[in-house]
């Protein structure tokens, strides 16, 4: 008979590994409450133009890496391919901006690419993410910054690389394309096959190329920071002004892109030397003109994305302990059918109490029983058998200094929850 495995590209997150993840999503939960940004979940599928007009039918996502089918309707939708494009569907949809003029949100969401599995993203990988709305100001490029920073410091995580750059915007970006294409044209059989296609459908992409020979090529080309308009210019001082102000270190890379066409001024990534080639573990910009595209009034915007997955390769490279702990502080060993009984009612008592407990449903004996708590790590195992119950008591055994005190079983959970607060 045909055993099934999970599909190529996707993982099962264990019940050893829940924990860590646990851990992330809520530490970022807390990060995003100290910056006043509330949660937002959308569907896992939109309509399959959502991405294609958001992202640009010529990235590499739309062309190549979506997952699309039609529904029973005949529709086209798609898996989500990346995180902002739902956020700004709501956005409208729900006329969030009446509501708070700079809307900022915050989601934790599967992510869905057919592309090549590597270190820490999968065909189904998960991000943390978040969006302002409705602010101009250089400034909340800074926060939604350091709002990545802080949550990745939070986690312990060390040496990390803070990217930044401008990408321009439809004034000044059109001037610089036709100035990088005059560059490259003269070495454009040298380059690969992506980035040839690049070359006429979005330039920009080529300066992002991972491949060698193109990146060699591209040492030499026209610096973008350079060709800036009288508005972006400002706005990138601006940026890196309030990110010294924040004491966030970074560097200025003029090669530095993203992958969506939405993107316009401030373009950022930060990276870790834990992952090898692919490197960044969060990344995000501006994109002042997605809202309006998608149907909005002209609301400028700046948002990030960042991977689960390779937040937690890094912890893992790094030595990073993360205080969780699954395991129950009580296990109630029994003997006959008597004391069963009264196992599983304090059993049940002692949960309702607020105390994680435990118990056997195997049939073991008491010694297996013993076992069994050990394995589970409990800091107290309550015994009750005959004896115990004919004299209307449990034995509370501590398992670390292996001392047993008698406790009258009316007063059982009152007493078992001293002995775990002392």
């Amino acid at each position: 008979m045909k055993r099934y495995a999970a599909p190529r590209g996707t993982v099962d997150i264990l019940p050893r590994e829940s924990p860590l993840w646990r851990y992330v999503e809520e530490k970022f939960r807390e990060i995003c409450r100290l910056y006043g940004y509330d949660e937002l979940r959308t569907p896992t599928f939109e309509e399959t133009g959502l991405f294609a007009r958001s992202i640009g039918e010529h990235t590499d996502i739309v062309s190549k890496e979506m997952y699309t089918f039609r529904d029973r309707a005949d529709r086209s939708m798609t898996l989500r391919p990346e995180g902002t494009a739902p956020v700004v569907r709501a956005y409208l949809q729900h006329n969030l901006s009446a509501e708070k003029p700079v809307t900022k949100l915050y989601y934790i969401t599967s992510i869905f690419r057919y592309e090549r599995p590597q270190a820490g993203r999968y065909r189904e990988h998960h991000q943390v993410g978040v969006e302002a709305l409705g602010a101009s100001d250089p400034a909340i490029d800074a926060e939604v910054i350091s709002l990545a920073m802080q949550y990745l410091t939070a986690l312990g995580i060390r040496n990390l690389e803070l990217k930044v750059n401008s990408v321009g915007c439809p004034d000044c970006r059109p001037e610089y394309t036709e100035e990088l294409k005059k560059a490259v044209e003269p070495y454009l059989t040298e380059l690969c096959e992506s980035c040839r296609t690049r070359y006429d459908a979005n330039p920009l992409r080529m300066l992002d190329c991972k491949v060698p020979r193109c990146r060699e090529l591209m040492v030499n080309v026209p610096n973008i920071v350079e060709s800036l308009c009288p508005y972006c210019q400002p706005h990138l001082e601006e940026v890196k002004r309030y990110l010294d102000v924040l004491g966030i270190a970074y560097t200025l890379d003029p090669r530095l892109v993203r992958g969506f066409d939405y993107y316009t001024k401030t373009a950022f990534e930060i990276v870790s030397g834990e992952l090898g080639a692919q490197n960044a573990v969060a990344g995000g910009g501006r994109y002042d003109g997605l809202v309006a595209e998608m149907g909005g009034p002209p609301t400028p915007a700046v948002g990030f994305g960042l991977g689960i997955e390779r937040t937690l390769a890094i912890m893992e490279a790094q030595g990073i302990e993360i205080p969780v702990d699954t395991h129950p502080s009580v296990f109630v060993a029994t003997v006959g059918d008597a004391p069963r009984e009264v196992g599983i009612k304090l059993l049940a008592d002692l949960r309702k109490s607020g105390v994680a407990a435990e118990a056997d449903y195997t049939g073991k004996s008491l010694k297996a029983q013993m076992k069994a708590a050990d394995r589970e790590r409990v800091r107290l195992t309550i015994i009750i058998g005959e004896d115990e119950l004919s004299r209307g008591q449990v034995k509370v055994r501590n398992m670390e200094t292996k001392e047993e005190t008698d406790v009258p079983l009316d007063q059982a959970v009152a007493g078992i929850k001293g002995m775990l607060e002392a």
